[in-house]
């Protein structure tokens, strides 16, 4: 059975820095694709960042490039999203998702076939 489980939510100030991750259990890390999406109260849920199962090559929403990082640890089946400069209209909950071999479209969430429950991030003063 497969299990995504998102931690490292919490509140933050503007400006702040913040350290998300996913930890991933019963699949193949490696053959998977990667994604962060977000979901802020009243809104649909966004494309955040993703990394290519094949080649690492990442990819970002226009609106976090320059301050978000995505990177993954394969010895560990972890994901990580890096958050620098946050603003308050980053608050949101943050979920992880997995691709299968995904090498198009990293944007569309009805791509991804498994998700986490995802970790609330707050970047309020």
């Amino acid at each position: 059975q497969v299990h995504l489980v998102e931690s490292g939510g919490q509140l933050v100030q503007p400006g702040g820095s913040l350290r998300v991750s996913c930890s991933a259990s019963g699949l193949t890390f490696n053959a998977y694709s990667w994604a962060w999406f977000r979901q802020a109260p009243g809104k649909e849920r966004e494309f955040v960042a993703a990394i290519n199962w094949k080649d690492s090559t990442t990819y970002y929403a226009d609106n976090v490039k320059g301050r978000f990082t995505i990177s993954r640890k394969e010895i560990w089946n972890t994901l990580y999203l890096d958050m620098d400069k946050l603003r308050p209209d980053d608050t949101a909950e943050y979920y992880c998702a997995a691709y299968y071999l995904g090498n198009t479209d990293f944007t569309h969430d009805s791509n991804y076939q498994y998700w986490g429950q995802g970790t609330q991030v707050t970047v309020s003063s």
